[in-house]
């Protein structure tokens, strides 16, 4: 058999490049809203219930939200993270995580009054930047995080979550991750967008293992395009460490 030739090399690394910058701007619109079209069975909707083996649903943090929240409604939910005080020490954290939303939460969160002791989350995701950095804040302030009966904590904010100390997770509430988008935009050259990804995945890893979380829960969110989600089970809870039975178990 003979060696293959220099332009047959080059030829495969160029077309390896392009399918791969195909798969990535293909994946950027996704990101945007634009879907294609699909065919064979629909998946179930977020609201659907979640069985062992079946826990990816189509998602879209501007719709596809269920509308089980038992003290306010997905669509109101606000574009950018708000504080609020529930009670005493208690204060609610919602919305989406944009841009900026670590530095501004950080600053609000310190200021205030009464001093937070416990946040209850719900929010669709977003920055996944402003989430590890809000949350080591948290961590650092050793502030508690909550979820609630038929709430929802997908995609960055898992990792607000993950800050608490101690966590607590009512039966019901849906934690889920996917996918993330790293750099500025995935319209780049393959190369420079998955050395975007890769640096931004060993980001992610890292903090989880500060955390005390498993980052092998990431191989859930690197199989998972962006535009579903994988929600975790409550075995998968315990197992990856959000859980408290499994966080005081790992501190003994």
């Amino acid at each position: 058999m003979k060696a293959p030739t220099i332009a047959r090399v080059l030829t495969g690394v160029l077309v390896s490049q392009l399918a791969l910058g195909a798969f990535l701007v293909i994946s950027d619109l996704a990101g945007a809203g634009f879907r294609m079209p699909q065919f064979g069975p629909q998946m179930p909707r977020l609201s659907d219930p979640v069985r062992p083996g079946d826990q990816r649903r189509t998602f879209s943090p501007d719709r596809d939200l269920p509308p089980l929240s038992p003290l306010r409604d997905p669509d109101d939910l606000p574009d950018r993270l708000t504080l609020t005080q529930i009670e005493g020490g208690t204060w609610r954290l919602e919305g989406g995580i944009a841009a900026g939303d670590g530095a501004r939460l950080t600053e609000q969160i310190s200021a205030a009054t009464p001093p937070v002791e416990t946040l209850i989350l719900q929010s669709p995701g977003g920055s996944v930047q402003d989430a590890l950095a809000l949350g080591r804040h948290l961590r650092e302030q050793g502030i508690a995080t909550q979820m609630l009966e038929g709430e929802f904590c997908y995609s960055a904010c898992p990792y607000l979550l993950a800050a608490g100390r101690p966590r607590s997770i009512a039966d019901g509430a849906a934690v889920g991750v996917h996918q993330h988008y790293f750099g500025e935009s995935t319209l780049l050259p393959a190369f420079v967008a998955v050395s975007d990804i890769q640096r931004g995945q060993g980001e992610v890893m890292v903090y989880l293992d500060e955390m005390g979380i498993d980052p092998m829960v990431m191989s859930h969110a690197m199989t998972t395009p962006a535009d579903e989600i994988y929600i975790l089970l409550p075995e998968e809870l315990a197992r990856y460490g959000f859980t408290e039975a499994e966080t005081e178990a790992a501190a003994n």
